[in-house]
């Protein structure tokens, strides 16, 4: 898993943007033109000092739609919940798994067939890096 921060140092010019959503039937001729800009971090973004990106490895989150290459938004600042999808340490490495908070077990679950689940025994033993807010694929 590749981990990115993003670079405030500098910021493009972002494209154009519409307010407006965009039909996926037909387009409407209305929506020929517009001129005016966008800022995916304003739309992706909560919180860019406690934002980073990860590049996910494997297919163990394939059921949730986050594949092999996909990149995650993770927000550091949001309390880990049940059932949020999280960037973990286990073991000493970094994995995405949804969590579950049960009782006293804490269980991190792979969203795909023939990856069982990670049984935290100790609340101690388990380090969430984030929550991811977003998955970024190409169509």
């Amino acid at each position: 898993m590749a981990v990115f921060s993003a670079d405030r140092s500098r910021r493009p010019a972002p494209p154009s943007e519409s307010d407006a959503a965009t039909a996926a039937g037909f387009p409407s001729p209305a929506r020929d033109y517009f001129d005016g800009r966008i800022d995916l971090n304003r739309h992706l973004i909560r919180d860019p000092t406690s934002t980073y990106v990860v590049r996910v490895e494997g297919d163990s989150m394939a059921g949730t739609g986050i594949c092999n290459g996909d990149e995650l938004i993770v927000d550091r600042s949001l309390t880990p919940r049940d059932g949020a999808v999280v960037v973990a340490v286990v073991d000493g490495e970094l994995t995405v798994r949804r969590l579950l908070l049960g009782g006293q077990r804490i269980v991190l679950r792979a969203e795909s067939p023939g990856y069982p689940d990670i049984l935290v025994a100790e609340p101690s033993e388990l380090s969430v890096w984030g929550v991811a807010t977003r998955c970024l694929h190409h169509v």
